[in-house]
């Protein structure tokens, strides 16, 4: 018998019972089996990879686990065949094969019995390829170490990884396990169970077994290491399950949070409330994903709300709000003569009077009118800065109307802004200087996020590439939270001003945002109704009538699958990870239900008027 019927069937009926348990709402499993009854030590004794993958709680201690004795050790992982259901339709993409694992290294200690990987939130690129190279990279995060009682001496880790790819912002979220004892260690079994935003590829599961090779690590490292990693994890937001918040409200409350979207489409779910983040199951046709808050997201266009946003806005702390005037084609040579009068705002805002696809009515503009016309496949696939500037040139060409005045949802005015903004900052920092580099360290480390992985463009000889602020951030549920908080304040920071207070009150007000329908170069179009969708600096101000009749705009952070993180003026912060970039066709990802988290968030905690 072939492995594809078994297959076949264990994911259907997983289907019926992920449906299922998605309509009742987050829950947790109230009886998983042992992890050694799901994947018996003999299979992984003997490199086993399955007929499928196994119930997720394989990958997590029991109810009757038992200590694990302290692990530390390099592992040189081989680069494996994945099965995937189903059949990847183009498992090669620019030569390298997705149904591969990579070939790579990650060294692990613990801590307790956490187990935690060195390469904590990097991007690991293959270094061991076979005869043809893995398509993917590798995210590893915090696990697991446990005894089970029937295991031989063995001791079992387990660590969440994600397979991201360096193309687009694909995340697949997975799981591995490995046996150790006494200096030796087995292979690891993996499955990838989950995924967010796929667009070269389609949906699909993986699992497969891959050997190991191990050796010791350096003992001097270890107890700065384990220091190092108490303190960040200590240094996590507060987090508890859903089922906390929902038993301490009165019922109904939070009915209908994560729609209108269909609950077959959701990855995850949380709500930032008062400092603590509480967080629903993420189903799976396994069931629950057992790290949920070490997962990360191909969050798509939220980078748009994140990347550009939080630079303009430091560097108008440190330097001025002038910044924000400076010009593009100032910046970056070679353009459209254009570019030198649409400044970095104009390209914040999508609003670069650029981009010369699709047709010349505003009234009433569609905002996507065009959007992926101009040979988009040949700029988003273009791996280089300069392959990327080329495409531009060849695809895209000015509109009639002047910068500032028409929204049109333009991925490479995000790209552009991200090479202009780099160029800007090496012009008064030096040649080392790096817009990313300048977010993570000025920005990001000193709000709590210690590790930000984002793709980049890919340069000959392996020069650091110029960072994508259209697309290709991979954050957890707790980095969006942080960077949503640091809005909310107003970019301050337990005390400390690291945006311009001024400025992001402006842009969480909405102050100088667009009509999404409008054309600002014939009139000032009216923003104060419930149909006047707005977007300003990578923002999307989501129009809402709440229960005292007042029209708020939400400030929202959007990205491609239906990835939404939205601000209130009640301080909270709603969290929505989901799938639903190709909906098939004759389906839909959204209910006609809608704003349904809009609606639960409000009655959790009415909204009060907005501070800024």
């Amino acid at each position: 018998m072939t492995r594809t019927p078994a297959v076949l069937v264990l994911l259907c009926s997983s289907l019926v019972l992920t449906a299922v348990a998605r309509a009742a709402g987050p829950q947790s499993d109230p009886a998983p089996m042992a992890p050694a009854r799901i994947l018996p030590s003999s299979d992984l004794l003997a490199a086993r990879s399955g007929a499928a993958p196994v119930a997720n709680a394989a990958f997590y201690p029991g109810q009757d686990a038992l200590p694990a004795p302290p692990f530390a050790s390099i592992l040189q992982i081989q680069q494996g065949q994945l099965q995937t259901y189903p059949s990847l339709e183009n498992p090669l993409q620019d030569g390298r094969d997705a149904r591969l694992f990579p070939g790579i290294t990650l060294e692990f200690f613990t801590v307790e019995d956490r187990l935690v990987p060195v390469q904590l939130g990097e991007m690991v690129s293959e270094t061991t390829p076979g005869q043809v190279p893995s398509y993917w990279r590798v995210i590893p995060q915090v696990g697991r170490t446990w005894r089970e009682s029937g295991d031989h001496g063995w001791s079992r880790a387990a660590f969440p990884l994600m397979l991201v790819s360096d193309m687009e912002n694909q995340s697949q979220q997975g799981l591995a396990t490995f046996l150790y004892r006494d200096g030796h260690v087995t292979g690891l079994r993996v499955q990838f169970v989950q995924q967010s935003a796929p667009w070269l590829l389609q949906r699909f599961v993986a699992w497969g077994f891959v050997p190991v090779q191990s050796r010791a690590s350096d003992p001097n490292t270890l107890a700065t290491r384990r220091d190092a990693a108490r303190a960040e994890l200590a240094g996590r937001l507060p987090a508890k399950p859903w089922s906390e918040l929902v038993r301490s409200t009165p019922p109904g409350t939070l009915d209908g949070f994560g729609g209108p979207l269909y609950p077959k489409w959701l990855v995850l779910t949380a709500l930032e409330r008062a400092g603590t983040l509480y967080y629903g199951d993420s189903v799976t046709p396994y069931g629950p994903y057992p790290y949920p808050l070490e997962m990360r997201f191909g969050v798509r266009s939220v980078m748009k709300s994140v990347g550009a946003p939080l630079a303009l806005l430091r560097l108008a702390q440190v330097y001025g709000a002038w910044v924000l005037a400076l010009k593009i084609g100032d910046y970056i040579p070679g353009l459209d003569p254009k570019w030198s009068r649409i400044r970095f705002l104009d390209a914040a805002d999508m609003a670069t009077g650029f981009g010369g696809t699709g047709t010349l009515k505003t009234r009433p503009n569609d905002i996507n009118d065009g959007y992926l016309d101009g040979n988009y496949d040949a700029w988003y696939r273009a791996p280089s800065r300069a392959e990327k500037l080329r495409q531009i040139n060849l695809g895209l060409h000015p509109y009639p109307w002047e910068p500032g005045t028409v929204v049109r949802y333009r991925d490479q005015d995000f790209f552009l802004l991200g090479a202009a903004l780099d160029a800007f900052l090496k012009s008064v920092r030096g040649p080392d200087a790096d817009v990313w580099e300048m977010v993570k360290s000025e920005v990001l480390a000193p709000i709590g996020i210690q590790h930000a992985p984002a793709l980049r463009t890919q340069e000959a000889g392996g020069r650091r590439g110029v960072i994508l602020f259209n697309a290709g951030f991979y954050p957890t549920l707790e980095d969006l939270a942080r960077i949503a908080m640091l809005y909310q304040n107003l970019g301050e920071h337990e005390g400390r001003q690291i945006l311009s207070r001024e400025l992001t009150a402006d842009l969480l007000a909405g102050r100088g945002a667009l009509r999404k329908d409008g054309d600002f170069s014939v009139a000032r179009p009216s923003t104060e109704s419930t149909d006047a969708e707005l977007y300003e600096m990578g923002f999307h101000f989501v129009p809402y009538l709440d229960t005292g009749h007042r029209v708020l705009h939400l400030p929202t952070m959007e990205g491609a699958g239906e990835n939404e993180v939205t601000l209130y003026p009640n301080g909270m912060v709603s969290l929505i990870m989901a799938n639903a970039l190709q909906v098939p066709e004759g389906e839909h990802a959204r209910s006609q239900a809608g704003p349904e988290t809009l609606r639960a968030v409000e009655r959790l905690e009415p909204f009060m008027s907005p501070p800024h």
